[in-house]
């Protein structure tokens, strides 16, 4: 009421007011009018003289006439018409006023500056609970509902990630268009949040279908027994291929134990929650239990993943090698000489390092591709095989290592990983190199909480940074540092994050 009262205009109090006082003036006018001609017939005057005077009196019956009382009567309806106007005038007046005082002002538009960071935001975010349910959708046998809630979350989120590329080469140029183009980002991520969030109790109810704990359980049991494995593998590959052959997992079996080693405990809590009939601390304890276990499997079988990956690439050299000699062979007249002797050098190179010792064949297979793209030549179908296995295999290091340290990995490496997704084999195999590069900057930069201190007894040596602001309220955060931060696990609540 303060605020109605405070924004009305300075004069509309005074104009209230005189149409009031005009209107009781018109009424107490009126009311004279009205108790005048019976104040003088009440009042008898002294009998006259004259019977003739008399006789008219009682011919006229005794009283006032009628036309005593037009006057008062047109008074009346006149301050009745006129305080009827001014009512009416103020109705009106109140329907289409636009004032601050009355229409409540609406919030400032958030600038470009803002709209932008508000975007990243919504970006990181989806990006997260999208990777967060389909690691959760490993856990359950969901219905087909909920399997489609995911597809059309990822559609969503793939078609903010392409909106916003757009925008960071610049397009569009003007700055209503670019305005809008951050709002299609904030709403694409939020309509790929709604979809999660509608499927939210489909998945509770999968979830709870089953015997979650006793899955968990045999999963962990799964994964513990793969680890003895998984350093082997590693250890016979690096010997084999050389360490950098290697490098995109390494450390990666240590990780996974780091989060075998959380989800101990939680299952164990998880148990003793079961035992002891306390529901929420057995829901949280479980799904950051299923969570630990869910990224310790991405990193095992990343390990396994690569150390296969080799393998073929080793086995497909030599054939992507005569196939890339043949292919120059027959460029020779083309008007690229300049480019077809870098290609014979390149060829050269890597056919030398497959008599040399270990190497890296395919980081050798990536560069007999690369050097065939701009002669004109790589059309082979021995050279396109090369060329999908490295962007395949590019692309899968890249998004173990940003789903494993999603926490600390910012928007620039996750918009290149969706570029990459869509893109052909040798782009899209660059976009992947980028995007790791990105994403381990963004790790390093990020640093590691849990370093010492008995972190690796606890499993947190290798934990990966849950989003700022993103936690579900059933998450478990695990609070470190004397800033509060907070690191987390585990996939959230519902089927959403």
């Amino acid at each position: 009421m303060t605020s109605l009262i405070r924004g009305r205009p300075r004069h509309a109090t005074g104009h209230i007011g005189v149409r009031v006082g005009h209107a009781v003036l018109g009424g107490v006018a009126g009311a004279v009018w009205l108790v005048l001609p019976v104040m003088t017939s009440v009042a008898q005057d002294p009998v006259p003289a004259g019977g003739g005077t008399v006789a008219a009196a009682s011919a006229d019956g005794g009283g006032a006439s009628g036309t005593d009382y037009v006057l008062p009567l047109v008074a009346v309806a006149a301050a009745g018409a006129l305080g009827g106007y001014g009512y009416v005038r103020r109705v009106r007046r109140a329907r289409s006023r636009t004032t601050p005082g009355i229409v409540s002002p609406l919030p400032p538009a958030p600038s470009p500056v803002d709209l932008e960071r508000q975007a990243r935001a919504s970006l990181v975010l989806a990006d997260d609970c999208v990777r967060a349910s389909r690691e959760a959708l490993d856990q359950v046998d969901a219905d087909e509902a909920v399997v489609r809630a995911l597809r059309s979350a990822r559609t969503e989120l793939s078609a903010a990630f392409a909106i916003w590329q757009r925008y960071e080469e610049g397009v569009p140029e003007d700055p209503g268009g670019r305005r809008q183009a951050l709002v299609g980002v904030i709403g694409r991520c939020a309509e790929a949040g709604r979809q999660l969030d509608a499927q939210a109790a489909g998945f509770d109810a999968a979830w709870d279908r089953g015997d979650p704990l006793a899955a968990a359980e045999g999963r962990f049991r799964e994964l513990a027994a793969r680890t003895g494995g998984g350093q082997r593998a590693l250890a016979e590959a690096a010997e084999r291929y050389g360490a950098a052959a290697v490098d995109p997992v390494r450390g990666g079996v240590e990780q996974a134990k780091d989060r075998l080693v959380f989800a101990t405990g939680r299952l164990n809590q998880a148990r003793q929650d079961v035992d002891s009939g306390n529901g929420d601390g057995y829901r949280r304890g479980l799904r950051a239990a299923e969570g630990a276990v869910a990224q310790a499997g991405v990193l095992l079988d990343a390990v396994t993943r690569l150390v296969a990956e080799l393998r073929t690439a080793a086995e497909l050299l030599p054939a992507a090698l005569t196939g890339g000699e043949a292919e120059l062979a027959g460029l020779r007249g083309a008007a690229l000489p300049a480019r077809l002797a870098h290609a014979d050098a390149v060829l050269a190179a890597v056919r030398e390092e497959l008599t040399g010792g270990p190497y890296d064949p395919l980081d050798a297979l990536r560069r007999v591709v690369r050097a065939l793209e701009g002669t004109g030549g790589g059309r082979a179908g021995v050279i396109a095989a090369g060329a999908e296995l490295v962007a395949r295999s590019a692309l899968g290091v890249a998004d173990d290592f940003v789903g494993v340290h999603r926490g600390a990995v910012g928007v620039g490496a996750r918009a290149l990983l969706a570029e990459a997704g869509s893109a052909a084999p040798a782009d899209a195999d660059r976009l992947a190199r980028r995007a790791l590069e990105s994403a381990g900057r963004d790790v390093r930069a990020h640093g590691n909480p849990f370093a010492g201190q008995g972190a690796h007894e606890s499993g947190l040596a290798g934990v990966v940074l849950g989003p700022s602001g993103a936690q579900g309220k059933d998450s478990l955060a695990i609070p470190v540092g004397k800033d509060g931060a907070k690191a987390t696990l585990t996939v959230w609540e519902d089927f959403r994050c």
